[in-house]
């Protein structure tokens, strides 16, 4: 049995590491408390009513684009359009609300991977980003495939692909047990025949170094769950601000309870009050 533990103060999105099973901890104030460690104990979380921008740090009712107040999240280039859909960048418009961020954070290698999370499907990240975008997203198997020089050719090979492979998770399917695997040197295969008209056309508009294909192995990622849920039920801390439960497990930026799943991310520069016995 753990000693009691709480924090309280602002949060961010889990923290994980890459281990057998994933590493998790919740950034809560200035304290990083060990998730993997609370598994089988109770937990209590608790909306205080406030939220503070995650960037300019104003008090907002609302939080928008996971954790800013909404003058930022008119201004800033990461809540743009084009973060979502990243073929839609009009930096070469001029038109980009941050162009020093987009410089570092767009114009830089993105990796176009293959993953199985609720399934197989097609993602993009930065090339630092990995493997922390798969363990975001739950996946249980991960394959990059392309490496492309920027976030706007990474989004335009993501809609070649998503022709013939999803590009979204199914939630409620990630938290009701491990998917079937997948053959993902098969599927990489198979996938990158059926577009390589596409992509050679990609290349021609810019350049052959633009776009390069990956020979990489698969990971495999396994997470720290007791018990999934077999009909998860979505915890809306703005409705009932108290989720208390047992903590089953822990997948993407879910917390499994018995009496209902939380996306920790969602609730990015909100005051919780947490605390574990």
């Amino acid at each position: 049995m753990i000693q009691p533990v709480s924090g309280e103060g602002s949060v961010s999105k889990l923290q994980a590491d890459l281990d057998v099973p994933v590493r998790y901890s919740l950034s809560i104030g200035e304290q990083l408390l060990p998730l993997n460690d609370w598994l089988g104990s109770t937990l209590r979380i608790e909306a205080l009513g406030t939220i503070h921008c995650s960037h300019c740090g104003r008090r907002t009712k609302k939080s928008y684009s996971q954790g800013f107040c909404y003058p930022c999240m008119t201004k800033l280039a990461r809540c743009d359009t084009c973060i979502m859909s990243p073929e839609k960048c009009h930096y070469d418009q001029g038109t980009c609300r941050e162009p020093a961020w987009g410089e570092q954070f767009c114009m830089t290698d993105h990796i176009v991977y293959l993953a199985n999370s609720s399934g197989l499907k097609v993602g993009i990240t930065r090339a630092t980003q990995i493997p922390t975008r798969w363990i975001d997203q739950g996946a249980s198997q991960a394959l990059p495939i392309l490496r492309v020089a920027t976030r706007q050719q990474s989004g335009l090979v993501e809609d070649l692909l998503r022709q013939q492979v999803a590009d979204k998770t199914n939630w409620r399917a990630l938290l009701r047990g491990e998917p079937e695997p997948v053959d993902m040197q098969a599927a990489r295969e198979r996938i990158m025949e059926g577009a390589q008209e596409g992509l050679l056309a990609l290349q021609a508009r810019f350049g052959l170094q633009a776009i390069q294909s990956l020979d990489a192995e698969v990971v495999n990622i396994r997470y720290p769950v007791l018990e999934y849920s077999p009909k998860p039920q979505s915890a809306n801390l703005d409705k009932e601000p108290v989720l208390e439960g047992t903590l089953l497990g822990i997948k993407g930026q879910y917390l499994i309870l018995d009496t209902g799943v939380i996306n920790i991310r969602k609730y990015t520069s909100y005051t919780l009050s947490v605390s574990v016995y």
